[in-house]
């Protein structure tokens, strides 16, 4: 049997294609899923690469969010910030030979019908576990700009306007640079009180100087502010450069402690100065996944009961497609609170469902949730949900010449601007049942079967995709 036919044996009876965000991060920064050691040859980390994303097309994800800027260096060829350490064992140092990992993970996505969104941490510059500093990094070169912490990590001063604008230019340069589906960062904004002890934020001389120059805000209010005008900031660049670039935000799942009313826990918005209900009422981002890694049936952090509050915050209709831990556990228990998690989400979210895995590794962490995800809550393939706030130009219907080929029909399209077209949508017809499958636009030619069994084929319908999920007219082909 081929793969083809595997995949569509997935989707029988399917007649209506299914519209879903299925996401899982892929963390570099500590070698956690991605290359899991520096230093590894340029094979073993494309050949590592290539099992990632084969595991995730296997499971039928449709997103990647890949961690491209894990400690203020990066794992792409930028103008700004050295190579990572978590690359080759040495910060600064290109690969050899010379290849550029995000280019070939967007290929190899793209080529699997995976989006992929560049996962960035604004303000982290270096991490305790992030080798030695070298001479490249940002902690040498803007000094002036950064404190250490009681861990030994390093942290932009966010309320400083050298540090947005870097920030911002970076981020820039990565977007206008690569040919990406999505801009995405996580709960780092100020660090979590552990990383320096419980202690304060070593700000307390740049606070001083903005008092001294007439600031009236507290010292928190301060602080949160200069958070709320960089994620606006990111918002409104990566808008005018690439519109069609999603801009996701990954905050700590409670707001505050008492929202809603039994929830407890840490306080976000003054441990780590997010305000991520003002983020979501304001609209300054695409989707929001805040990380909702409790059990369902946890009483003071109750996963639908946060899921329901944020949901009751989104005023603007953004995507809310939250984060789970998918790593609890792989025994039975743990499977199950996956799968429920997502029943949740999408009875909660059912004009957009969608789930971020935390992380990548989930799907291969036993059999059975591998079995669970692939043959069971994902057993068919997903587009992605539409985003009706971004403007998008018409997409025309393809063009398609069929031809028969021994026991399969061969599906030739073309389009008018073939650019525009980041998936195919093929029904097919089987003893008057439909079922569905969902291509990269990067297979010209796609063949079905003539016959499943005794049931001949008898019509197919060919549908042109957009990256963001828009659907052409559909072209109908009977069969003869």
């Amino acid at each position: 049997m081929s793969n083809t036919e595997k995949q569509l044996l997935g989707n029988i009876h399917q007649d209506h294609v299914a519209r879903e965000f299925r996401a899982a991060w892929v963390a570099t920064v500590a070698n956690i899923n991605w290359p899991n050691e520096p230093g590894l040859s340029v094979i073993e980390q494309k050949e590592q690469a290539i099992q990632i994303l084969n595991s995730l097309q296997k499971h039928n994800f449709n997103t990647v969010i890949f961690q491209v800027r894990p400690q203020a260096d990066s794992l792409y060829q930028s103008s700004y910030e050295p190579w990572s350490y978590y690359l080759s064992g040495e910060q600064g140092k290109a690969p050899e030979p010379f290849y550029d990992p995000l280019k070939f993970w967007i290929e190899q996505a793209h080529k699997r019908g995976l989006k992929l969104h560049a996962w960035i941490n604004p303000y982290r510059a270096h991490h305790h576990i992030g080798g030695p500093i070298s001479e490249h990094s940002v902690v040498e070169k803007m000094n002036d700009k950064v404190v250490k912490l009681n861990n030994e990590t390093y942290w932009f001063l966010p309320t400083d306007q050298a540090v947005v604008s870097h920030t911002l230019n970076v981020l820039t340069e990565l977007v206008d640079s690569y040919d990406l589906d999505g801009i995405h960062y996580d709960d780092y904004f100020y660090p979590y009180p552990s990383y320096n002890n419980d202690e304060d934020f070593p700000d307390a001389e740049q606070y001083r100087q903005y008092v001294a120059e007439g600031g009236a805000l507290s010292i928190g209010d301060w602080r949160r502010e200069a958070v709320n005008q960089f994620v606006k900031r990111l918002y409104q660049r990566v808008k005018q450069s690439k519109p069609h670039v999603l801009v996701g935000i990954s905050p700590f799942g409670i707001y505050r402690p008492g929202k809603p009313e039994t929830i407890r826990g840490m306080d976000q918005y003054d441990k780590l100065f997010a305000d991520a209900k003002l983020w979501l009422n304001e609209g300054w981002l695409d989707y929001f996944s805040p990380q909702l890694y409790w059990p369902i049936n946890q009483y003071a952090q109750s996963y639908p009961l946060l899921l329901s509050w944020w949901q009751s915050q989104n005023t603007h209709k953004r995507h809310l497609w939250p984060g789970i831990n998918a790593l609890r556990s792989f025994d039975e228990a743990g499977v199950d609170e996956v799968v429920n998690q997502i029943m949740i989400n999408r009875g909660f979210l059912s004009t957009s469902p969608g789930t971020v895995f935390w992380n990548v590794a989930a799907l291969d962490g036993s059999q059975s949730m591998s079995d669970v995800i692939a043959q069971g809550v994902y057993q068919h393939q997903a587009l992605i949900p539409e985003t009706s706030w971004i403007a998008a130009p018409h997409l025309a219907a393809v063009n398609v010449d069929m031809n028969y080929v021994g026991e399969d029909i061969q599906l030739t399209w073309s389009h008018s601007n073939s650019e525009q077209v980041s998936q195919l949508l093929v029904y097919l017809k089987y003893a008057q049942q439909w079922q569905y499958h969902i291509y990269s636009s990067e297979e010209s030619v796609i063949s079905v079967a003539a016959s499943e069994g005794q049931r001949p084929l008898e019509a197919i319908k060919v549908i042109a995709i957009d990256r963001l999920g828009n659907q052409s007219d559909e072209i109908e082909l009977l069969i003869k």
